[in-house]
Parts: structure tokens; sequence; C-alpha cells
């Protein structure tokens, strides 16, 4: 679960981290109202959950009410890389001497979390990487989360003035316990600054929760923007479907999360691009297939579609029954190829062939056959 950059802020105050203060206007009235009373020069921020904010415009100093009012009417309805602009928050502006990075993640190959840190702050850590891999420091966590003297290491790659790094450890602490204790799947600050006075702080925030973990903290699940997320994202998870956009051409319905993987990797490796991952789960409804069918005819990169059905505990009759039931909603034109096997799957061909419609059995068939519907309607 992505949170807001003013939601991410509200999390590190909770933890002690210094965050300037800054309110959330959904119009230039109550922008300026709020800069009225934290004062100017003032920054006015998009609130999306995208990166790139700066870049496409949503980012804006301004140091009088009428700039503000002004900046403030084009930001409000923006659209960045396909997110509408519906608030922006308002902060003082900081003067910034130097910025770094700071961030923690999960390290999938150690199987663990890592806090990144970085003195060239401000930009892409994906690019600081590329660039200059020398100007970052991994620290693996453990279940202390990060000691002291770890942390004191960390501030001095940071900055060699000692002032400094007293003010920089206890930040990176805060962050790590941050996120451990929110179940984070990714705790960020980026830049993290220091102004002329010595003074550090947190001026933007990333956060990602585990959505595994909502279960423990029901207060963070009320944070969630579903206007701001993708509606067949939304529509997915009502529906009880594990269900991701990408950016391919071939649509996807899988039973099983391995299985999903695997279909995605062949037809990447025949030449295709999936356009989602999406796991209809081990269960036998029907209702989940005309679901799932419903997100992706309504994707107009979609130009093809695979089901891809290893019948265990689901039954391959009951995806038929779902899939024809789909069709019958929907309607739709979208070549779909279908490959069935395990389970009822006798009954599923029957099912299929009454309507005129054939299922494979082999998956490497299956993807090259959808990879050549796909270009057929391009």
């Amino acid at each position: 679960m992505n949170l807001h950059e003013y939601q991410g802020k509200e999390l590190f105050r909770s933890v002690g981290l210094p965050v300037p203060p800054g309110e959330v206007a959904s119009s230039a009235e109550e922008a300026l109202e709020i800069a009225g009373r934290l004062g100017y020069p003032a920054v006015a921020k998009a609130q999306v959950l995208i990166g790139g904010r700066g870049k496409a415009g949503g980012v804006k100093v301004v140091k009088r009410p009428e700039d503000l009012a002004r900046e403030a009417g084009k930001i409000l309805g923006m659209d960045i890389r396909g997110h509408t602009v519906r608030r922006i928050l308002i902060t003082p502006a900081a003067e910034i001497e130097r910025e770094y990075y700071a961030g923690v993640v999960l390290d999938r190959k150690a199987e663990t979390p890592v806090l990144m840190v970085s003195p060239a702050g401000g930009i892409d850590i994906e690019e600081v990487a590329r660039a200059t891999p020398e100007k970052i420091l991994r620290v693996h966590l453990d279940g202390r989360g990060l000691p002291a003297y770890r942390a004191r290491a960390a501030a001095r790659f940071l900055d060699s003035r000692f002032e400094i790094q007293r003010a920089l450890a206890p930040v990176l602490i805060r962050l790590a316990r941050l996120y451990r204790e929110l179940d984070c799947s990714l705790a960020e600050i980026n830049p993290l600054a220091v102004t002329p006075d010595k003074k550090v702080w947190a001026l933007d925030a990333k956060v990602v929760i585990d959505d595994n973990a909502l279960d423990r903290h029901p207060d963070l699940a009320g944070l969630r923007d579903p206007g701001a997320e993708d509606p067949g994202e939304v529509e997915a998870r009502e529906k009880g479907l594990s269900y991701v956009r990408l950016d391919g051409t071939i649509g996807c319905v899988v039973n099983g999360a391995g299985l999903a993987m695997a279909t995605m990797d062949l037809i990447q490796h025949h030449g295709g691009k999936p356009a989602n991952f999406l796991d209809i789960g081990g269960s036998s409804n029907p209702d989940k297939v005309t679901a799932a069918m419903s997100i992706l005819t309504r994707d107009a990169r979609v130009r093809a579609v695979l089901f891809n059905i290893f019948g265990g505990i689901t039954r391959c009759d009951d995806v038929a029954r779902g899939l024809l039931a789909a069709l019958d909603r929907i309607g739709t034109k979208i070549p779909i190829v279908i490959r069935l096997t395990g389970t009822n799957e006798r009954e599923a061909r029957d099912l299929l062939g009454a309507r005129g419609m054939t299922a494979l059995s082999d998956m490497d068939e299956a993807v090259r056959a959808v990879i050549a519907r796909a270009a057929e309607a391009a």
C-alpha cells in the first residue's frame, strides 16, 4: 500500500523524525489559507502516488500569495503519468546546504532489510547506483534494527562534520524503527537535508506498507487512497484477485502466483510483453473469472488474453463457466487463447467446445499462440 507524501510525513513525526510543518489543500483557496499561517516562501507539492512530480511541474516554490494562487491552480487537476492531482501539500521552503538520501528496503537476495544511504541526495537512487555506485552505503539490518554504532558509521559516510553526524545518526535509527514497527516494504527520505544553521530535515517521505501486514495495522489500512490507485487494482482487491498492471499487450489470467510468474516469463521469452500479473487464486468461483475478464477488457492496451489454468484445487470446468459468463456479459472481441489442464479438464473442454472454443493443453504452444494473436490485432 503506497502512501502519499503527507501521510508518510505524519508517520515520520510519530517516531520523532524531523519533518517541517505542512498541511494538505484541495483548492487554491485552502492553499492560500495554509501558506498564510505557515509563511512564505512556500512549496506547493502535488500529492500523487507516482514519482517524477518535480519534472512534471508538480512541485513549485512560491514567494507571494498571487504566485501560490496561480501555481496551485495549475497543479490541481494536473495529470502526472496517468495520475490526477487532487491535493497539494503546502510547506515552508527550506534553505538547503546539503542533500542526502536515506532509505530502508527489503534486500530479497539477502532476505533481510537493508539501510541504504548516499551523500548524493535529491535525485533518484537508481541513477546514483548506475552512475556512481561508490556513493551508496548498504547496511543490512537484523532483529535489533539499526544499532547506534552502525548508525554512526552510516552518518560518517554521509558527512565528515561531527555535529552533522550527531544529528543524522538518530534519524537513521528512527527510520529503521519505523520500517520494522509498521511492516513497511519501503521507508525513504529523499532528500534528507541539512540547512545552513545545521538542522536536519526530512523534506520528502516515501512509505510503502506491506499489504500482507495490514491486519496488524488497522489504523494504517484507513490511509489507503483508492481514488489514486489504478481502478483495475482496486476492483481486483475487492473481488479477491491479485492484480498488478504492467505495460505490455498480452493480458494474463492464471491460477496461482508461481504459474502466473512462469507465464509472464515465458511470454517475455517468446518476444511478447505481459500487460498484467493476475492470479485468480485456488478457488473454483466463476465470479472471479468474470471479474478478471472485466478488468482486462477495460485496459485499452490489451490486444489478446491468455487463460492459463492448471487445475488442482481450481476446477477447470468452473473456470470455463466463468469465462463463458464473462463473454456473455462483456461481449468482447479481444482474441482469447485458453490453456486448461487438470481437474475436470474434459468437462471444461466440452463446455468450451459447445461454444466453438478450443482449449490447448501445452503451455508453450498457448504462449506462442497468444503472442501471434496479439500481433495480428495490433
